[in-house]
């Protein structure tokens, strides 16, 4: 058998693949820049190939050192789930857990949640990442998170995908708005065209279009926000009118302000919040016990009346 190369070399590649510098790979990995580079040379040397084309000024892989370093991705994320399964094996919900979600359901979901969880589990260390659906799966399959808190309908591939509860949308508008003098308003009487929405990349932007129906094909929102809370700014200085979901809601994102939220005659919009991770990861047990406990807290905040941010204790 030829000699293999090792996790620290493959490490070494995919490091240097994703900054195309050797001295923030480096930087990045703990080691000195010539240790790096004698490493990715011995793993040129070791495969016969040319992987990185190196000059003064430029940092690049060749097509075969792109290559090898997707497949080194695969097989670091393998070894990293391989040791995680080992360490987690012993007990449920213990030691670090790398929690992915989503900007539209981080600050309005895990506030009220996250204490309970700390008293239900106290040997559990829970790492936060916010940021966007398709990057947090991205981090997801690259082992660089365990389990990502998501809203559905998104495109999850072969991950693990375990629905918690439905979140129905609200119409949102100022108290002086005609749509919502009524105490439901009717779907199909919202003027698409007077819609505010979040910028490209939020999944919240395509629940919303998506609740159009029919009419999402004329879709040409005139306004675009970055956040909920520049969107909620928007509507309240009168440049239109947007969908919630109800999660937000609970959680007072209108408090202090002259907006009013309105449900829907019928048939409410809504989206499925979901906890994803990898179908072969150590956390899959986690991500279960995770779901179930959201799943739980949920029903236990519903049946009480309390917003999301306040749930009863378990």
């Amino acid at each position: 058998m030829p000699a293999l190369p090792t996790l620290r070399q493959l490490g070494y590649l995919v490091e240097l693949s994703e900054r195309l510098n050797f001295r923030a790979a480096a930087d990045r990995q703990f080691v000195t820049q010539s240790t790096l580079s004698a490493g990715i040379k011995e793993l040129e040397t070791q495969l016969g190939v040319q992987l990185v084309e190196r000059d003064k000024h430029h940092v690049r892989l060749t097509t075969v050192g792109e290559d090898v370093a997707a497949r080194a991705r695969e097989l670091l994320a393998s070894a990293t789930d391989l040791a995680e399964a080992a360490r987690s094996a012993a007990r449920p919900l213990c030691g670090p857990l790398r929690l992915g979600a989503i900007p539209t359901i981080a600050p309005y979901l895990l506030p009220g949640v996250l204490p309970a969880l700390r008293r239900a589990y106290p040997e559990l260390k829970l790492y936060l990442r916010e940021d966007l659906t398709a990057r947090l799966l991205e981090r997801l399959r690259a082992s660089r998170l365990d389990v990502a808190l998501i809203a559905l309908p998104f495109e999850t591939g072969d991950l693990h995908v375990r629905e918690l509860f439905k979140d129905d949308f609200a119409f949102v508008a100022r108290e002086g708005d005609p749509a919502v003098r009524a105490k439901a308003v009717p779907l199909r009487k919202i003027d698409t065209k007077d819609m505010v929405l979040l910028e490209e990349g939020h999944c919240l932007r395509d629940h919303a279009i998506a609740a159009c129906g029919p009419r999402r094909a004329a879709w040409g929102p005139r306004v675009e926000a970055t956040s909920l809370t520049t969107l909620i700014q928007m509507v309240e200085g009168g440049l239109g009118v947007t969908l919630l979901p109800r999660i937000t809601l609970d959680a007072g994102i209108l408090k202090s302000t002259r907006l009013v939220a309105r449900p829907f005659a019928s048939a409410a919009p809504s989206r499925t919040l979901a906890l994803v991770a990898r179908r072969t990861s150590p956390r899959r047990r986690d991500a279960d016990l995770l779901s179930e406990f959201l799943i739980a807290q949920h029903r236990l905040a519903t049946r009480s009346g309390l917003s999301g941010r306040n749930p009863p204790r378990p």
